[in-house]
């Protein structure tokens, strides 16, 4: 089993060359693996299905066409694209997966998630993520005019901007306490998350064992982590990006 992981592309208009190097990957990359999996914030904002953003087009059908191919492309939700739903999922044949996924493989079971769940130290943005991950505030949401939700989400990047210059690294950061509880309940020794755009690999994450691989958000590189027989290895590659990626090994499992 040959798996790639991606996360944190925030793809929006102003960003042409993400948009551009994602579709690269997922015509040259992402065929050579038998899963795709999309960890959250691929979307800098997604204001409902109904709300798809056409400038993303390409993005949508070089999906379709590697899910047409055979790879098959999964999604965890993020802080910005929680709203990504059914509809969309079922129209690029994108498997919605649950917001922590245990995965067996070579290195034994592991965990992967988008990684904001781990931020506990930032209670302000925990009571906010439980506000809005309700189906209560939701459906509210989704009930507005698109141009009204626009609007909101707007403001709400916008804020979380603010808000996040701030508050110490520390706060903003996963909490190691939460990774630890999080590796013990569910005895694994691996964790792939992105959320935090701090790319690294941590040792030590439970007592003197665990591992905790974090992927880059796309912004001056791009990031991806493959994960097969042979390993787990952190990979980023120049942005923009032309006619190939060239990638450089960074950090390996």
């Amino acid at each position: 089993m040959r798996r790639l992981f991606v996360a944190d592309l925030h793809l929006h208009d102003t960003r042409p060359d993400i948009i551009r190097a994602f579709v690269v990957l997922l015509q040259q990359k992402a065929p050579e693996f038998d899963e795709l999996y999309l960890l959250g914030d691929i979307f800098e904002a997604w204001i409902g299905d109904d709300g798809a953003p056409e400038y993303l087009e390409p993005v949508y059908q070089a999906l379709k066409k590697l899910t047409d191919r055979g790879t098959h492309v999964l999604f965890q939700h993020g802080n910005r694209d929680f709203l990504f739903g059914t509809a969309a999922a079922e129209r690029l044949q994108i498997r919605l997966l649950p917001e922590i996924v245990r995965l067996e493989s070579e290195l034994g079971p592991l965990l992967i998630l988008h990684g904001d769940q781990l931020c506990t130290d930032d209670q302000d943005y925990q009571q906010f993520r439980r506000m809005v991950r309700t189906p209560e505030w939701q459906q509210a949401f989704l009930n507005k005019p698109l141009a009204e939700r626009e609007a909101i989400a707007r403001h709400l990047r916008e804020t979380s901007r603010a808000e996040t210059a701030n508050k110490a690294d520390e706060i903003t950061d996963v909490s190691p306490a939460a990774v630890q509880a999080l590796m013990q309940q569910e005895r694994v020794e691996l964790i792939i998350h992105g959320h935090t755009h701090r790319p690294a690999l941590h040792r030590r994450q439970n007592g003197e064992r665990g591992a905790r691989m974090v992927l880059g958000d796309w912004d001056r590189e791009g990031w991806y982590l493959e994960l097969d027989p042979q390993g787990a290895r952190l990979y980023a590659f120049p942005l923009p990006v032309q006619k190939h990626i060239e990638a450089a090994l960074r950090q390996q499992l």
